[in-house]
C-alpha cells in the first residue's frame, strides 16, 4: 500500500536558555503575523504554505517547553487575520476557529487514541472530508433568505461579503427553511481548476497579471470592493458545518444531531456539499480515507490541500470542546505541499512545436507533491517581466497534479546582490535567434507569445509539421501517423518534409529494426518476415500518391500560421499559383477576399523566410507537383454574397467537393461558425458546430437542400 502521508515532521531545535527562546519567539511572531496578513488580508502571500506551517510548529514547541512565552496574542492562539480593506464588519455570533493540523500518520494516530480515551467510545465514528482550498465564509439565512455572507476574519470578526456572495450562481439565495428564524451556514468559496486555469490562460493571452493558486483567485475574486468583478470571476461553495441556528419554537428541532446527517440536510436544502464526504470508523478508516482522497487529489475539479476528520456525533463533540482557536475533537490531515521554494540555476528557451517559445526555469532539485522537480515553466517574456525572475533567485514554484510546475513569486529579500546592494544578475532579455534553428525569433504587436520564424526547417517544429503536411486535409499520406512522424524525425532521416520523398524501403525496415531494439523487443523483421515489411510498403505507396496535389493543399499542407482550409483555398484561388504568392507582398495579400492585415503579415513572413523557401525548392526537386489553374476572382452566381459552413459528412460527396461547387455558385465557404455566417451545412453527425449555428440564429441546410441548390433548383 502506497503511504500518501509525509513523513514525521522533524523536531524543531529549541532554544536551551530563556533567553534565546525569547529572541526566537519574538522574531517567529513578527514572521507569522506579517505572512498571515499576507494571506488572509491581501491575498498575496509570499512564501509556501509549507513554510508558514514550519514556523507555526517552531513556534508551538517553544512555547511547549517555555509557557511563559505563550501569550494570548501569541500567534499560535489566533484564527486568520483582521481585515482593513474597507468592507464593514461582521461579528461572528459563534467564533470561526481553525483546526489543529497533522502532518504524519503518528499524529492522526495520537489524535485517534485520545479521542477513544477520553469519550469511552471503541472506534468513533468520524465525518472525514476533503480540506477545501478557498476561503470561509459564513451565509446567515433569516426564514430562508439570504441576509448576510461574512468571511471568517480573524475568527471573531469577519468582513461583510454579502454583495459579492450574490454573484456566485451555486450559493441559493432562498431556502426551504422558512420555519427557521436563523440558520447559518459555514463553507468554503472555492475557484474550481479547470476555471482557475481558463482564467489564467487568458490572462496570460492579454498580457495581464494572473492568479497565483486557486485559492488566491477564490480570496480575491470574493474580497473585491466592485461585485461586478466578482461575477466575472468562476467562483463556487461547499458548505461543511452549521454556525448559529435558531430553530423557534419547533420540537423537536428540525436540525439533525450528527454532523454528517447534517451535511446530508443541507445538500437536500439544495445547498451545496463536496461529494467527496464520509464516515468512517475508528483510525483504520481515517487512514483508508486519507490514502484513498491523496489518489483522488490530482483528479479532483478542485484543490485540496489534506482531509479533515470530524467526531460525527454532536454529543461527542460537546463533551470534548475547544482549545483556545481550534475544537478538540476535529483535526486537519495535510497533504505534502504543492508549493514550495528554491533557487533557479538557468533560464532556458524550448521552441515547442507550433514555434512558440516557452522559457523555462532549471531549478535546485526540490521535492513538491511527492515528485523532485527540476524544471518549471515561466510562459512568456511578459510573465518573466512581471514577477522579476533572475538566474540566482529563490523562487516559490507549484506543482498541481498533472499541470507542469510554474514558478509563481519571486522572493525578492532572498535575492543576491553584490556589496552595492545592485541584483548579481540582469534582467532576463528574450532571444532574437531560435536555439534550434537560428532562424529570426518574432513577436507580432499585441501578441504575447514570441515565436520562432524557421516553421519547416526547425527541428523542435519537425515533428508537428511533418504531422500536419501529412494529414488528411493537407498532402494525404496514408499510413503517416504520429509514431512514425516521430521515429522518422528522431532517427534523423527526415529534416524536412522533402525528406519524405526520398524514402527508400530499406530506410523504413532499419528504422523499424532499430526501434524495436531500442524498446527491447525482436525486430519485427526478424519475426514476421514479408509481412513486416507491408507497413513500409503502403506508407512509400502513400507517399508516392501524395506527389500529385492541389495547390490548396498544398498551401495548406506548409503549415503557416492561421492559415486554414479556407485560407488556403482563398490564396490558390486569387493567385492561381504558388509563384505568384511568393510574389505576392503584404499590401497585395490584404487584396485576398476575407485577409486581414494580420494574416497577410504572416504570410508575407512565413515565405520571406529563406528556409522555408528552401523547402520549397527541395519539394519540386523530389517530384512534388500541384495544379495551377491561373487567377479566379470571385465568381457572380446564384450564392454571392453567402457565407456558407459545412460540418458533417454527406453521402452523395466529400465536402471539399461541396466547398468547391459551393464557390463555383459564388458563396465563401468559412471554416467557423460566426455571426457573418450566412448558411450552416449540417451532414451527419454535426456537433458544435450546428449548435453555435442553432444558437446564432443560422439557417441551416441538410443534404437534399444543399443538392437542391447546387443543382439549379430553388426549395
Amino acid at each position: 500500500m502506497i503511504a500518501l502521508a509525509p513523513k514525521p515532521q522533524p523536531q524543531h531545535r529549541v532554544p536551551d536558555t530563556a533567553a534565546e527562546a525569547a529572541t526566537r519567539h519574538s522574531t517567529l511572531s513578527a514572521l507569522l503575523v506579517e505572512h498571515a496578513h499576507r494571506y488572509h488580508v491581501d491575498d498575496a502571500p509570499t512564501i509556501p504554505d509549507a513554510e508558514y506551517d514550519a514556523m507555526q510548529r517552531e513556534l508551538e514547541a517553544i512555547e511547549a517547553r517555555y509557557p511563559e512565552l505563550a501569550a494570548t496574542d501569541s500567534p499560535s492562539a489566533q484564527v486568520g487575520a483582521r481585515g482593513n480593506s474597507g468592507f464593514a464588519e461582521v461579528r461572528h455570533a459563534l467564533p470561526m476557529l481553525s483546526l489543529a493540523n497533522a502532518f504524519s500518520d503518528e499524529e492522526v494516530a495520537e489524535f485517534a487514541a485520545r479521542i477513544e480515551k477520553e469519550t469511552g467510545v471503541a472506534d468513533p465514528v468520524f465525518s472525514a472530508e476533503p480540506k477545501i482550498d478557498g476561503l470561509a465564509v459564513s451565509l446567515r439565512y433569516e426564514r430562508g433568505v439570504l441576509v448576510r455572507a461574512a468571511t471568517r476574519g480573524d475568527g471573531s470578526s469577519g468582513e461583510d461579503v454579502t454583495a459579492n456572495v450574490f454573484t456566485i450562481a451555486s450559493i441559493p439565495q432562498r431556502l426551504e427553511a422558512a420555519n427557521l428564524p436563523v440558520l447559518e451556514v459555514r463553507g468554503e468559496v472555492y475557484m474550481p481548476r479547470d476555471a482557475f486555469e481558463r482564467f489564467n490562460a487568458a490572462a496570460r493571452e492579454r498580457g495581464e497579471r494572473t492568479l497565483a493558486n486557486p485559492r488566491n483567485g477564490a480570496a480575491g475574486s470574493l474580497r473585491q470592493l466592485d461585485p461586478a468583478v466578482t461575477a466575472i470571476r468562476p467562483l463556487a461553495f461547499f458548505a461543511y458545518a452549521l454556525g448559529e441556528v435558531d430553530a423557534g419554537d419547533a420540537d423537536p428541532s428540525p436540525v439533525p444531531a450528527a454532523h454528517s446527517n447534517v451535511l446530508q440536510w443541507l445538500r437536500e436544502k439544495g445547498i451545496p456539499v463536496c461529494p467527496e464526504v464520509e464516515r468512517v470508523a475508528g483510525l483504520q478508516g481515517l487512514r483508508s480515507y486519507y490514502e484513498r482522497v491523496g489518489s483522488l487529489r490530482d483528479a479532483l475539479p478542485y484543490d485540496i490541500d489534506g482531509v479533515v476528520y470530524k467526531l460525527d456525533a454532536y454529543e461527542l463533540q460537546r463533551a470534548l470542546g475547544f482549545v483556545s482557536r481550534a475544537p478538540r475533537w476535529a483535526l486537519a490531515h495535510k497533504f505534502p505541499a504543492q508549493e514550495v521554494s528554491t533557487t533557479v540555476a538557468a533560464i532556458e528557451v524550448q521552441v515547442g512545436r507550433t514555434g512558440a517559445l516557452t522559457p523555462v526555469a532549471r531549478l535546485d532539485p526540490v521535492a513538491v507533491a511527492g515528485v523532485t522537480v527540476t524544471n518549471a515553466t515561466l510562459h512568456n517574456a511578459d510573465q518573466i517581466e512581471r514577477l522579476d525572475v533572475r538566474v540566482g533567485d529563490r523562487v516559490v514554484i507549484r506543482r498541481a497534479g498533472d499541470v507542469i510546475p510554474e514558478v509563481l513569486r519571486v522572493q525578492l529579500e532572498h535575492r543576491p546582490v553584490d556589496d552595492a546592494g545592485r541584483p548579481l544578475h540582469a534582467a532576463w532579455a528574450l532571444p532574437e535567434e531560435c536555439a534550434a534553428c537560428g532562424s529570426a525569433v518574432e513577436r507580432a504587436e499585441n501578441e504575447v507569445v514570441a515565436r520562432c520564424t524557421g516553421g519547416l526547417f526547425c527541428p523542435a517544429q519537425r515533428k508537428q509539421a511533418l504531422q500536419h503536411f501529412a494529414s488528411r486535409r493537407a498532402l494525404d499520406i496514408e499510413g503517416l501517423g504520429e509514431h512514425y512522424s516521430d521515429e522518422l524525425v528522431e532517427s534523423g532521416r527526415v529534416r524536412t518534409v522533402a525528406d519524405l520523398y526520398r524514402l527508400t524501403l530499406d530506410d523504413l525496415l532499419e528504422m523499424k529494426r532499430a526501434a524495436d531494439e531500442r524498446d527491447g523487443q525482436t525486430p519485427a523483421t526478424v519475426k514476421h518476415g514479408r509481412i513486416a515489411t507491408q507497413w513500409a510498403e503502403n506508407l512509400l505507396d502513400g507517399i508516392a500518391h501524395s506527389r500529385n496535389t492541389t495547390l490548396e493543399r498544398l498551401l495548406f499542407a506548409l503549415g503557416i500560421r492561421d492559415v486554414g482550409e479556407s485560407t488556403a483555398r482563398a490564396l490558390a484561388r486569387y493567385f492561381g499559383s504558388l509563384d505568384a504568392v511568393l510574389a505576392a507582398d503584404e499590401a497585395k495579400l490584404i487584396d485576398v477576399p476575407d485577409i486581414g492585415p494580420v494574416i497577410a503579415g504572416r504570410i508575407a513572413h512565413f515565405f520571406a523566410e529563406p528556409h522555408n523557401l528552401e523547402v520549397i525548392a527541395a519539394l519540386r526537386e523530389v517530384g512534388v507537383s500541384w495544379e495551377e489553374t491561373g487567377p479566379q476572382r470571385a465568381e457572380e452566381g446564384p450564392l454571392k454574397g453567402f457565407t456558407v459552413v459545412l460540418t458533417g459528412a454527406l453521402s452523395s460527396m466529400t465536402r471539399e467537393e461541396a466547398g468547391r461547387r459551393l464557390e463555383a455558385l459564388g458563396a465563401r465557404v468559412a471554416g467557423s461558425v460566426s455571426k457573418r455566417t450566412t448558411v450552416l451545412v449540417a451532414g451527419e453527425a454535426a456537433g458544435s458546430k450546428l449548435a453555435k449555428a442553432v444558437e446564432l440564429g443560422v439557417e441551416v441546410w441538410d443534404e437534399e437542400h444543399l443538392l437542391s441548390r447546387l443543382e439549379g433548383q430553388s426549395s
